[in-house]
């Protein structure tokens, strides 16, 4: 993908992964549109603006009114409420899904003629833990498994209509979402460049961490290799 002739739109560009990729792709010539749910709260130079929440079907389909040229759409908005599965509050859980899932696929949907019209790109950011779950992370894990299983049912659904769907792996990283965990985490700006990297050489699937790639590696080991804790 030349991005120097490619328009991008991001969602959740406001803060965190989503205005560093936004940055990324705009110092390599893209056109990008940052998308938040207050496109106010946008202040990246160099892009443009756009009111869009995952969960408001009215706002996807007026964000998607407003570009027409989307070649490169990258799904970045997402929560963690941080629920465990069987303590939480189950609204809480249906909010993960409705936004990490449905509002992802709601946003898929709307814009895809854009990106079918370019022969563009589709990335949808997931995370390790669309692979491995932990008792506070399990509604996220969910959301974020069921995002994968998406992304890859559309990336075989799409490839014969020259649409390229990636999904992108990576674990904690520096960002407002990841604030009181002290696990090592990733600077979001040189996970902007591995992906950008990634989306010009036209990868399928971007692993961008070490963390991930450890949790890749484990997955042929089923249950046993992923949580050595049940194997005792």
């Amino acid at each position: 993908m030349d991005l120097s002739t490619t328009t991008a739109l991001v969602t959740g560009a406001n803060r965190g992964f989503g205005r560093a990729l936004a940055a990324e792709l705009v110092a390599r010539g893209a056109t990008v549109h940052a998308a938040a749910r207050r496109p106010g709260s946008v202040d990246l130079p160099g892009v443009t603006p756009i009111a869009l929440d995952l969960t408001d079907p009215a706002s996807i389909a007026a964000a998607a009114a407003a570009t027409g040229d989307v070649a490169l759409l990258v799904n970045n908005a997402g929560i963690d409420t941080r629920t465990n599965l069987l303590t939480g509050d189950l609204a809480d859980v249906q909010a993960e899904l409705d936004t990490n899932y449905l509002g992802t696929l709601s946003v898929v949907r709307a814009f895809l003629p854009q990106v079918e019209a370019a022969g563009g790109t589709i990335v949808n950011v997931l995370s390790a833990l669309s692979w491995i779950s932990f008792p506070g992370t399990g509604a996220y894990s969910a959301a974020k498994s069921a995002a994968w299983s998406m992304t890859n049912a559309l990336r075989a659904e799409l490839a014969p209509r020259g649409v390229a769907v990636a999904g992108l792996h990576v674990g904690y990283m520096d960002t407002d979402m990841t604030e009181g965990i002290t696990a090592p985490k990733s600077d979001p700006a040189q996970i902007a460049r591995i992906a950008v990297d990634a989306i010009e050489a036209g990868a399928h699937e971007i692993v961008a961490d070490e963390v991930s790639r450890q949790v890749q590696s484990g997955l042929a080991g089923g249950v046993a290799a992923l949580y050595p804790q049940l194997a005792r």
